[in-house]
């Protein structure tokens, strides 16, 4: 790896950001921007050593001028095989970069892999080597990061280093690598607009009183209902209350009282959110999968206890797909004066604060946009990202910190793992030398303990979600489709294989800034059905994943096995966005 700066900048040594580790004065998404070379600042050129061929892609300049005067840091992260092969030198290299920033202007950092795809470097994309090295140039951590690119090299190496992967195709961007990414713009200057975007959406223009202004909830003077009480509304699964976290802590930030309505699925994770002072668990049959009749005494009991509450008002966060409005109605007969929600569907006088999110968004993000247009920014200090309250360290027959968490199951069976390949993925990770620990509900003992076979720990049916979480806590890593424990996973920055069902989009539902290493096909016919049982017969989406491919993740996610491997597992070529081929030789 090498960072090449062209011509020395002296400015360039003053522009390091602030220490990640310390308390910032607002919420901050991205506060570095990094960029791919070629086909993506500008035209493609293989193995360009000629400064005078130099292409700026449409809008290029404009853009990055956008993000410079934002206060984003940029950096280019670039394979250049051509050092390797012979075609042309460093200094050649170096004219192509100066004549670079003449067209578009500085960059704060040039990290370079000279390396071709033998060479078994960390550095070379899709590997996440380059994507560290920037961060660090930057003096930021990956996390904070948005790296644009224009095929599936540069949005995996994103992932896998835990910053947000954002494709421009081209024509030689290939249709499995749009499939499967999580944030597609239809060129440059449309993703430096939704970077810009999501960045504004988390600051309010005009903060609640209190809201935010201290990190940490005002003092509780008097009774309770002497402050301002908010009730916030999450009802859904665990992973749905887990991801609506970030958000529901913007609240409470500037609130006085904080009470939290969810549903008998997502309680046990409603109970490990930091910032709820009540829970209230309702069922609220519209939203449930299979939903049962409304029933009008149990509605009315509903309103009974929520006018109880005393609230002064409510923040109603939803799914992408859900509407709030039934909701509303409801806290409107419950006296709630004040009611936000994200709503498509005109809400009449349902709601004081409608706001609206374009799709794509990940869960989490629009529940923090939502509690800022209510007024409510994340406190100083508080990162947005998943966080949970202590729990329980992990049962003794988890063995030592630094196993690998292996979650077959899900709620919803179309985002589970087929058994047999599930079987496999132990097989060959215990093989390789990975202490494996199969985990899963009550209703999944038969199934992990499959799963499990003899050589594999098998915790099914002995955690709840607060024990589960302590175990994923203490793992080096999690294979997991998209279910709540991927969401637990991020809460605690464990890198993730995600074995993700395209079901719903993986932009909106995959782990939340965390390294991760997506699988599966993101082009099966499944696609975007939102179905929880597989349309398709033989589960095509992740039969086809094969378990050389997880093994394969774990060593692109840095995550090394502890023990002497028993068999032989090979070493394949690092896996692409959703296994899929090169898209390109840079």
């Amino acid at each position: 790896m090498r960072q090449d700066h062209g011509e020395p900048d002296q400015r360039r040594s003053a522009g390091v950001l602030a220490d990640p580790g310390r308390a910032v004065s607002r919420p901050v998404l991205f506060d570095a921007v990094l960029l791919d070379r070629d086909g993506t600042l500008v035209e493609d050129v293989p193995y360009n050593a000629d400064p005078d061929k130099v292409r700026p892609m449409p809008g290029a300049r404009a853009a990055l001028d956008r993000l410079r005067a934002a206060g984003l840091k940029l950096a280019v992260v670039t394979n250049q095989s051509g050092l390797a092969r012979g075609l042309f030198t460093d200094r050649q290299m170096h004219l192509v970069h100066r004549r670079i920033e003449a067209l578009l202007g500085p960059f704060d950092s040039w990290q370079v892999c000279p390396h071709d795809d033998g060479d078994g470097c960390a550095c070379r994309k899709p590997r996440p080597g380059l994507v560290h090295a920037a961060a660090r140039a930057l003096g930021t951590v990956p996390a904070r990061c948005a790296l644009i690119g224009d095929i599936g090299r540069d949005v995996t190496a994103a992932l896998a280093a835990g910053a947000a992967g954002i494709l421009v195709p081209t024509p030689v961007t290939r249709a499995e690598e749009v499939a499967a990414a999580p944030w597609v713009a239809a060129d440059l200057p449309a993703a430096v607009a939704e970077i810009l975007r999501r960045q504004a959406s988390l600051s309010p223009a005009k903060p609640m009183s209190g809201a935010g202004a201290t990190g940490a909830r005002r003092s509780r003077r008097g009774r309770p209902g002497d402050g301002r009480t908010v009730l916030v509304v999450r009802s859904d699964s665990a992973g749905d209350v887990l991801v609506t976290g970030p958000g529901i802590r913007a609240v409470a930030a500037g609130a006085e009282r904080v009470v939290l309505l969810c549903g008998p699925r997502g309680r046990a994770a409603a109970d490990l959110l930091p910032g709820v002072d009540e829970i209230i668990e309702h069922r609220l049959p519209w939203i449930d999968p299979a939903p049962a009749p409304v029933d009008p005494a149990e509605m009315a009991a509903l309103v009974t206890r929520l006018s109880a509450v005393a609230a002064d008002e409510a923040v109603v966060f939803t799914s992408f797909h859900q509407s709030p409005l039934p909701l509303a109605l409801l806290l409107r007969m419950a006296g709630v004066a004040r009611i936000a929600a994200i709503s498509d569907d005109y809400p009449g006088s349902l709601l004081d604060v409608r706001h609206r999110v374009p799709a794509g968004v990940p869960e989490a993000e629009r529940a923090l946009s939502l509690a800022a247009a209510a007024g409510y920014p994340l406190g100083d200090g508080d990162e947005p990202h998943l966080r949970l309250r202590p729990v329980p360290p992990p049962p003794g027959e988890a063995g030592e910190p630094g196993y690998v968490v292996l979650h077959p199951g899900s709620a919803a069976p179309a985002r589970g793992c087929p058994p047999e390949l599930a079987e496999r993925i132990a097989d060959e990770l215990n093989a390789a030398g990975y202490r494996v620990v199969v985990t899963g509900g009550p209703a999944e003992r038969d199934l992990t303990a499959r799963v499990a076979g003899r050589h594999c720990r098998d915790l099914g049916g002995r955690t709840g979600l607060a024990e589960l979480a302590g175990v994923v806590a203490a793992a080096g890593a999690v294979v997991v489709g998209n279910t709540g424990p991927a969401h637990l996973a991020a809460a605690y920055g464990v890198p993730v294989v995600s074995l993700f069902a395209p079901t719903v989009p993986f932009g909106q539902w995959g782990p939340w800034r965390v390294p991760t290493v997506r699988l599966g096909d993101a082009t099966a016919a499944c696609r975007d059905t939102r179905a929880a049982r597989c349309p398709v017969p033989g589960h095509p989406c992740l039969s086809g994943v094969e378990p050389g491919a997880v093994l394969d993740a774990l060593r692109l996610l840095g995550v090394p096995p502890d023990r002497t491997p028993t068999g032989s597992t090979g070493s394949r070529p690092v896996p692409e966005v959703a296994g899929v081929g090169a898209g390109g030789t840079r």
